[in-house]
């Protein structure tokens, strides 16, 4: 039986979160035998790892990553914390000396600094595929031991600062990667043309099963049926931009729509939004109902799905609308068109404010279009476990 390793940091409520219990649940361990090693054993989804799929112990220096250097350094980590530390102001500075952001790059040097002192993932293990899912990739590139290896992307990389020359080093080291749509590819080929030939897209796997399952759960709050209810699911950052989420409402209301909009999700940008909300007036029609672990049951019970981005990779909690029979709106971040398909399973509107606001103020009052894209929804299969037969590519290809 081959072998197969999977690498990934944790497993706290994310949209990559779940798409790789997609993956994990589509592999047929009758062919495979499937570990998953994750740096860190955490987070609300760690109970819904399919049974027949190995969780390997965690490894303590792995564990560092992630979390406060304090902590690490009262845990006896000094030379790794260290070298995270030694990370971090490698890349402020390499940020302020280009004029990027430096959030990604932080998260790359972290890895890159860090990982001459980690140890060997399943040192006497020789996979036939190790497949890196979440970046940086340079434990699976380095500490793995794997006849073939696979990187995913899952992210825009028209929108990210990168430090391409450092990644390059990291990127080489892989056999294929896999992106999770043709614009994502688009977008980090633009950036690592050389890389071109070995990039493939590998479209997200989502249990139905599971999905369906969740929705019926009872949620903590009901939504009234008085309201038009809109609901948005994701991490409260920068490329989700719920912070423009109560202009964008307040233009909906003042075209004299009963609308609510709810917000689910957790991260930096909450005190923001918050801030956002107040200065609309808002307070009665947005509303934060911060981290769910079962996000489907609010799904479920919303009238129209809203994904407001400003960048997005392949939004899992749109295709998970789609699941459910949503009728679905997003705006035209770069790879907007590779989510779905526009007039038919779901609408893309403007991303400035006045204009996303307008059009889908007219769009919900068109219930005979909103219809439409629901009976769509329902009809297609959106799954994507056919995805899992790359398995097979990838080892021989």
């Amino acid at each position: 039986m081959k072998k197969i390793l999977i690498v990934s940091h944790e497993m706290e409520i994310g949209g990559a979160e779940r798409a790789l219990l997609g993956l994990l649940e589509s592999i047929d361990t009758q062919l495979y035998q499937v570990d998953l090693f994750l740096l860190r054993h955490e987070g609300e989804l760690l109970k819904l790892i399919p049974n027949n799929i190995n969780l390997l112990p965690e490894i303590p220096e792995y564990t560092v990553l992630e979390r406060p250097m304090k902590q690490t350094l009262r845990e006896g980590h000094f030379l790794l914390t260290a070298s995270r530390l030694y990370g971090k102001l490698k890349a402020e500075r390499f940020a302020k000396k280009n004029n990027f952001d430096v959030s990604a790059i932080a998260i790359e040097y972290s890895h890159k600094y860090t990982k001459k002192f980690m140890p060997k993932i399943q040192e006497n293990t020789i996979y036939d595929l190790a497949i890196s899912f979440l970046t940086p990739h340079y434990f699976v590139a380095e500490k793995v031991n794997a006849n073939k290896k696979v990187a995913w992307i899952h992210t825009d990389y028209d929108f990210i600062d990168v430090d391409i020359n450092s990644e390059l080093s990291m990127w080489n080291k892989f056999d294929k990667i896999a992106a999770v749509s043709e614009s994502v590819e688009q977008s980090f080929v633009k950036k690592f043309p050389s890389l071109k030939d070995k990039v493939f897209v590998f479209e997200n796997i989502m249990s139905a099963k599971l999905i369906v399952t969740q929705s019926k759960d009872n949620p903590k709050l009901s939504f009234s049926p008085e309201n038009i209810n809109l609901l948005s699911v994701g991490r409260f950052c920068h490329a989700k931009n719920f912070d423009n989420v109560p202009e964008i409402c307040k233009i909906i209301r003042n075209n004299g729509l009963n609308v609510k909009w709810y917000l689910i999700g957790y991260g930096g940008d909450e005190n923001l939004i918050c801030k956002k909300i107040q200065e609309e007036n808002m307070q009665d029609y947005v509303i934060m109902l911060g981290k769910q672990e079962n996000p489907y049951p609010y799904i479920n019970m919303c009238d129209v799905y809203i994904q407001p981005s400003r960048y997005e990779g392949k939004c899992v909690a749109v295709r998970e609308a789609q699941m459910l029979g949503k009728p679905v709106i997003i705006t035209n971040y770069t790879t907007s068109s590779s989510q779905l398909n526009n007039g038919v399973d779901g609408i893309i509107v403007p991303m400035d404010n006045r204009s996303c606001g307008e059009e889908i103020a007219k769009i919900l009052n068109n219930k005979e279009l909103l219809e439409k894209i629901k009976s769509n929804c329902a009809k297609n299969d959106y799954s994507g476990f056919e995805e899992a037969k790359k398995i097979s590519y990838i080892m021989n290809g």
